[in-house]
Order: C-alpha cells, then sequence, then structure tokens
C-alpha cells in the first residue's frame, strides 16, 4: 500500500487496511523534523524513519551522550541520514527558550515537530526545574512551551505539523484544574493520566487555533509499546503483550508524514483494542473533546509557563514569547 493510498479518505480509520508501515512514508526530502526524546524507544524509531525518509531530523534530548551515541546508531542504519543532536530538557523552561532560539537562529522554517518524549508513573511526587510535578511539567507544560516558541517557525512552513503523543490511558484519565501539581494528593498513574489528558487538549485547541493558518495538529498514541517508559508501572505486562518500539512508531510517522490528514484527528493501533497493529485512527476521549476544559488548560498552561501562544489572523503572525 502506498502512501498515495492512505491520502484518499484520511477520515475514514480504516483507510490503511490495517497495512501500513514505514516504508509507505512518502518522500520527505526538504523537509525539516525536531522530535522529543528521540535517543530512544519510539522518539528514536521516529526520527530514524524520518531520516531515512529524507528529512533533516533534529533529536531534542535532555541527555548529551545518549543522544550522540542514537546519532551514530542512525547514520549506522542510514549512512546518509541527516540528522543531529540539540539539548532539550522539557523539565526546564530555561532550557526549552535556550533550544528554541538557538533553533530559531539558524531555521527559518519548521515542518515537522513530534512532541514525543515523556516519563511515567514517577513513584513519589517530584518537581521540575520550575517547580511543576514532573509528569505535567514535562509531558505537558513542557511540549506546550516548546510549541508557542517555535510556532513562528511552524507557520513559516508551507505545510507544518505538529504530532503530540499522548497515551491510552485517556481513556479513563481525568483532569483536575485544582490538583494539576497534585499538591493535594498524588498518585502516579493518575498523574501521567491528567499529563496525556492535556496533551489531547493541547492537540484539539491547537487545532482549533491555527488550523486557519494551515498547521495541522494531529494527536497519537503508541499502543502496548516495548520501551523504558514501563520502568516504575506496567513493565511486566508490556513485555508479556506488548508491541516493539519500532511498531510502536507508526502511529506518531503516520500523523507526521501521510498525505491528507486532517487537523484534530487521532490515530492508534488496529488491533487488540489499540494495543498494537498498523495505525489507524482512534477514538478521541469525550473529555479531550470538552472545549471549555480545553480552552481553561491552554489558559492555565500560559500563565504557567509564561508562553503565551497565540496566533494573531489580522496580523498573520504569531506570538510564542513570554
Amino acid at each position: 500500500m502506498s502512501g498515495g493510498d492512505v491520502g484518499r479518505d484520511p477520515g475514514d480509520g480504516n483507510a490503511t487496511n490495517g497495512r501500513w508501515s514505514s516504508q509507505d512514508i512518502p518522500s520527505l526530502v526538504g523537509k525539516t523534523a525536531v522530535v522529543t526524546g528521540a535517543n530512544s524507544g519510539i522518539g528514536y524509531f521516529t526520527a530514524l524513519e524520518l531520516a531515512r525518509a529524507g528529512a533533516h531530523v533534529i533529536i531534542a534530548c535532555r541527555d548529551r551522550e545518549r543522544a550522540l551515541d542514537a546519532v551514530e546508531r542512525m547514520r549506522k542504519v542510514v549512512p546518509d541520514a541527516n540528522v543531529e543532536f540539540d539539548l532539550l530538557d522539557l523539565a526546564s523552561l530555561e532550557s526549552i527558550r535556550t533550544f528554541s532560539d538557538t533553533y530559531r537562529s539558524s531555521h527559518a522554517a519548521l515542518d515537522i515537530l513530534v512532541n514525543n518524549a515523556g516519563v511515567m508513573a514517577i513513584p513519589t511526587r517530584t518537581l521540575t526545574a520550575d517547580g511543576f510535578e514532573m509528569q505535567f511539567g514535562t509531558n505537558h507544560l513542557g511540549h506546550f512551551a516548546l510549541t508557542g516558541r517555535l510556532l513562528d517557525c511552524l507557520l513559516a512552513s508551507a505545510a507544518p505539523r505538529v504530532v503530540t503523543v499522548s497515551s491510552g490511558v485517556t481513556m479513563w484519565a481525568s483532569l483536575d484544574l485544582e490538583n494539576l501539581q497534585g499538591e493535594r494528593r498524588y498518585r502516579p498513574m493518575r498523574a501521567y493520566g491528567q499529563s496525556k489528558l492535556a496533551n489531547l487538549l493541547f492537540m484539539v485547541e491547537l487545532d482549533r487555533r491555527a488550523r486557519v493558518r494551515g498547521l495541522v495538529s494531529v494527536g497519537v498514541h503508541p499502543g502496548a509499546a516495548i520501551t523504558n517508559l514501563q520502568r516504575f508501572a506496567f513493565g511486566r505486562l508490556v513485555q508479556f503483550a506488548g508491541q516493539s518500539a519500532e511498531q510502536g512508531a507508526l502511529p506518531s510517522l503516520f500523523a507526521a508524514s501521510a498525505a491528507g490528514i486532517s487537523g484534530g484527528s487521532y490515530f492508534g493501533p488496529c488491533r487488540w483494542f489499540g494495543l498494537m497493529g498498523a495505525p489507524t485512527r482512534a477514538s478521541i476521549p469525550q473529555r479531550a473533546r470538552d472545549e471549555k476544559l480545553a480552552l481553561a488548560v491552554w489558559e492555565r498552561s500560559e500563565a504557567l509557563t509564561g508562553v503565551k501562544v497565540a496566533i494573531h489572523a489580522e496580523t498573520g503572525g504569531p506570538s510564542g514569547q513570554s
């Protein structure tokens, strides 16, 4: 099946017929992509396959040695891969600012941003450099700030895409605006679910705001993919019933590259209740479609990060600065 076939009917979740693979990625020559957390797991294979398709890929990671090792491994697999590393710690607003300023100083546009990095089920309440609960701060607020600071570069692209990686746990997750940081009560998986639901609310609200400017905001979840994310939860279960990180990257790759995808779409694996298989359209949980909640999370995120993500249609320019 070709990438062109995928693009015929992006509204049909069965458009891939359960057969789409990384071999169906169209040429991405001339495009630039940033993938967060790409030194391992799903992010690694997302960056690798985007580079194989010809994109210039920047892997944005907090650990320099692991990132440089990932770049070396990618170049062994794809010798002509145009891939590089830049330091980014999503648990630090200062690091996000530095990364974004560096990118903006050397690139006029950004075609693909994959908000992939994340942490899960940290046993005890831990804080980021800015005092945010680590899961909410890294998984949601970090990516919110990063997207905002790169928004002008995204809108300078002819066909920009922002792919936000969420999780299947959003089917049961809830979000408490009065306990976003887990101060009153901290439960590891509840905090993780809240951060991943915030990812989806952000994806939908970004689509609502930026669609008129041609930006495609899409969400994905990887199903049960075997990565180091399961250090604290579900490790044995995923090892037993999960799929590889390479397979788990397929929804991200589909969302980042397939033709004709509509903003506000959500993709995940097609088999075993969304746990594994080729990418297909997934159901967005009702809570993630709550426009009032999405707006409240957006405004709270702006206040917490100091990054105002506004698109001024009348002037044609974005504002993603503090």
